[in-house]
């Protein structure tokens, strides 16, 4: 007999638009989960959150993530 025990967690981010008094800007935001199975990485999934509506899961792999922090930083670097 072979006994398996699995240390599952599930870690999530949910980052949000600042409020905003305006009418016709919805709360936006994008939603990143990821599953850790006995301190591995199970897989990344990300969701655009539009006002009340969610889209659907899209999964990334390592490198996806990579670029896209990447953009992110370029991004931010032209922002300050």
């Amino acid at each position: 007999m072979k006994r398996i025990v699995s240390n599952i967690q599930n870690l999530g981010f949910t980052i949000m638009n600042a409020p905003s008094n305006d009418n016709k800007v919805k709360a936006g935001g994008i939603i990143i989960d990821q599953t850790l199975v006995n301190g591995q990485s199970e897989g990344v999934s990300v969701r655009l959150i539009n006002g009340t509506k969610k889209t659907a899961a899209v999964k990334l792999d390592r490198q996806a993530l990579t670029d896209l922090l990447v953009a992110v930083q370029e991004v931010l670097a032209v922002e300050e």
